[in-house]
């Protein structure tokens, strides 16, 4: 059995990483009645023996000890580690798992990228090496971190790139925070721009999220729930936004919409962990949906969002489930993947799904969806046994479709109205290190980035056949 490291990189990544935490002991012990440290436990926690001063492993077999979860915890301010340590989960950590300062990164890349990463780039290798020496078989990094703010946009990347130093052979997948145009940080499209130059360059895959579509997916589940229809009745713990059932107690704010980003990666991880006829490796990920280096960028959508209580109203058939992952309400960026072209396709399913019912709706889904000329039969799918708590079946579906380019240039939008004025831009080249050639670096990036999905988007106005072959005159 493989296993992964979870790096959670300042205030919103480690809030995310919580529920994380939080949703994969509540699924364990909905599953694990034996109270036995599995293979599946094992991926992503280790069995301490607390009863030895020495902390020796427990091996998989025996009965649950001490759990201590596969992370490393960064944060330039002390807030929401030391939040985590006083609450339920603070059991699942130990201190030569976290790394934090007082200051802060001030909302600023250079500061989180530039002082911070060289601060402590030999204590953030040292930590994620001693994570990674825990393993039998490290198969993946998940990297959680936020776009706009300075710790996880700057040293979130900065730690990005020393994993691929450190460890070029292990698969790195990034979820990353957007934020939202109305965000509060003012200089979060520079964050964000410098921040995607290095997702661009050292990440496998990135798994992009934005704050609006979360808050209209929680705004939506909760207006299901108290002005739904007549009868539509949501079951408790059924939703994606739902904690219930886990350790910890009162909803803060932002948990909601955390839930949802821990719901996408509990279903991401969900093959690694639990047993299915169809089994996705995580390593799979990146190599069947990422044809070119650069494009690696996968819209997440997640079904269903809650299961009705009341069985006087029909469930919703597994065939709507699979036509509402590809919807635009269920993209977690707001994006129409229907009406861009698709470059490849993963679907990975849970729960009680027959191989035939996964075919009969590719082959259903598949005339409506445009996909590039060359790879026409570009589907990925994964079947794992296991339903989320609440939930019969659910569906995850990844698309490396040109749908995220409106996002990207959206981004280059806020960041060049800031940037022509040369506002705030003191307070980056203040700092050491840091260089005016560095935005106009991650600028061009992303424009490039964004050229090569204009070029493909281009061919699906001819959905091109192959390119004729050179005739030999004669």
């Amino acid at each position: 059995m493989t296993q992964s490291v979870v790096v959670q990189v300042g205030q919103c990544g480690n809030q995310v990483g919580c529920r994380f935490w939080d949703l994969a002991l509540r699924e364990h012990s909905h599953v694990n009645k034996k109270g036995l440290y599995d293979e599946a436990l094992s991926s992503f926690f280790r069995n301490m023996d607390s009863r030895k001063s020495n902390g020796r492993v427990c091996g998989v077999g025996g009965r649950i000890q001490h759990l201590k979860a596969r992370a490393v915890l960064v944060d330039m301010e002390e807030g929401v580690v030391n939040e985590i340590l006083q609450g339920p989960l603070r059991e699942v950590f130990d201190s030569t798992q976290l790394l934090t300062d007082v200051s802060g990164s001030g909302n600023n890349w250079a500061v989180g990228h530039m002082t911070y990463g060289s601060a402590y780039r030999e204590q953030i290798v040292d930590k994620v090496r001693k994570a990674a020496e825990h393993c039998d078989c490290l198969q993946c990094f998940f990297l959680i971190h936020s776009m706009g703010g300075g710790t996880g946009s700057g040293l979130g990347t900065r730690v990005l790139s020393l994993l691929e130093e450190e460890f070029p052979e292990v698969c790195r997948i990034v979820t990353s925070i957007y934020p939202s145009a109305e965000d509060d940080v003012i200089t979060s499209p520079y964050n964000s721009v410098l921040a995607m130059r290095e997702l661009t360059e050292h990440a496998d895959c990135v798994l992009p999220v934005e704050n609006q579509s979360l808050v209209e997916i929680v705004n939506k589940i909760k207006h299901m729930s108290h002005g739904g229809k007549t009868g539509a009745v949501i079951k408790r713990d059924s939703t994606i936004i739902s904690g219930q059932g886990g350790l910890s107690g009162a909803e803060k704010p932002f948990d909601a919409m955390n839930n949802i980003v821990a719901n996408l990666l509990l279903n991401i991880t969900s093959s690694a962990r639990f047993e299915g006829s169809l089994n996705m490796d995580l390593n799979e990920i990146a190599m069947n949906l990422v044809p070119f280096p650069r494009l690696h960028y996968l819209v997440p959508s997640l079904t269903p969002l809650y299961t009705l209580a009341d069985v006087n109203v029909p469930t919703r058939r597994l065939d709507q489930m699979f036509s509402d992952a590809f919807s635009k309400e269920h993209q977690l960026i707001r994006a129409d993947p229907k009406h861009s072209l698709y470059l490849a396709c993963a679907l990975m399913v849970r729960g009680n799904v027959q191989v035939s019912d996964l075919r009969r709706n590719i082959e259903r889904l598949r005339p409506s969806l445009p996909f590039v000329s060359w790879n026409q039969e570009g589907w990925k799918t994964g079947l794992c046994s296991v339903p989320p708590v609440g939930h019969s079946h659910s569906l995850l579906a990844l698309a490396n479709n040109t749908c995220v380019k409106p996002t990207f240039m959206e981004l280059r939008e806020r960041f060049a109205k800031l940037y022509r004025k040369k506002a705030h831009l003191h307070h980056y080249l203040n700092v050491e290190g840091m260089e005016q050639s560095f935005f106009s670096e991650a600028i061009t990036s992303l424009s490039s980035l964004i050229e090569e999905y204009h070029h493909l988007d281009a061919t699906k106005l001819k959905l091109m056949p192959d390119a004729p072959r050179l005739s030999i005159a004669k």
